[in-house]
């Protein structure tokens, strides 16, 4: 009696296992397909020079440079 009860719960677990690996599977191929792609462009953030985060790159500045006397 001790061995098919062992045998069972061995069969039972296998199947846990089992349907477990199945549900992960399935979930895996729903974010797949609703992903909405994550670009690079998309999850950079900016900061301003006030500290403020957007989502526009800021505009270049130009920087003083002095000319060299002769």
């Amino acid at each position: 009696m001790a061995k098919s009860q062992a045998t069972f719960m061995k069969k039972q677990l296998e199947k846990n296992r089992a349907k477990k690996k199945e549900e992960k599977e399935h979930r895996k191929q729903d974010r797949q397909q609703n992903s909405t792609g994550g670009k690079l462009e998309d999850m950079m953030a900016y900061v301003d020079e006030n500290g403020n985060i957007s989502s526009t790159p800021p505009e270049p500045k130009k920087v003083f440079t002095p000319q060299a006397k002769k």
